[in-house]
C-alpha cells in the first residue's frame, strides 16, 4: 500500500483557497437543469445531490456510519482511491449512500453544494487536519482536500463544465 505524503498533492487544486473555491463555484454555476452528462446515467440534479453526500458526511449526522469491520475494509481497499492523486475512472462504482436514482430539485441541490463549499473553505484546511472522516478514519488536510476536490472535479468534467 502506498503512503500518501505532501508531495502527492502538489498539483491538486486547494479547495480551501477562496480563489479556487470561487473557480469551482463558477463551474457549478454554468450547469443548467438540462445539462447532459458526457458519460454516465445521472442527470444534473442527481449529480449535484450525489456530490452533496460527501459534504453531508463531513458536516451532518445524516448517514449511518459503517461498522468497525466495514470501516477497516474501506480504509484498506477504498481510501487510496478516494484520497489518492489518481483521477477517478469514468463510470466507477459508488457506495450505496451516493446512489441518487430519483429526481431532485436542481436549484436546491446547487445551492446546498455551493454553501457546503463555502463552509469548507471558511473553516479552512486546519479545521480538517486530523478530523475523523465518515468512512476512513482520521484524514490529513491534504486528504480532505483531495477527497473534496477530486470528486467534484470528476463530476463537473462529466457534465462538461
Amino acid at each position: 500500500m502506498r503512503v500518501l505524503n505532501q508531495s502527492n498533492f502538489k498539483h491538486m487544486t486547494n479547495i480551501f483557497d477562496a480563489k479556487e473555491t470561487d473557480l469551482v463555484i463558477n463551474r457549478i454555476n454554468k450547469l443548467e437543469p438540462i445539462t447532459r452528462p458526457l458519460w454516465g446515467k445521472m442527470s444534473a440534479d442527481q449529480m449535484l445531490a450525489h456530490c452533496n453526500v460527501t459534504y453531508e458526511m463531513a458536516f451532518e449526522d445524516k448517514h449511518a456510519k459503517p461498522n468497525g469491520f466495514t470501516k477497516l475494509i474501506l480504509k484498506l481497499f477504498v481510501k487510496n482511491t478516494v484520497v489518492g492523486e489518481r483521477p477517478y475512472r469514468k463510470n466507477s462504482k459508488t457506495a450505496p449512500q451516493f446512489l441518487i436514482t430519483n429526481a431532485r430539485n436542481f436549484v436546491e441541490e446547487k445551492a446546498r453544494l455551493t454553501d457546503y463549499l463555502k463552509k469548507a473553505q471558511s473553516l479552512g484546511e486546519d479545521y480538517f487536519d486530523g478530523m475523523e472522516s465518515h468512512s476512513f478514519g482520521k484524514l490529513t488536510k491534504q486528504e480532505w482536500n483531495t477527497m473534496f476536490y477530486k470528486h467534484l472535479d470528476h463530476h463537473l468534467n462529466q457534465f462538461g463544465v
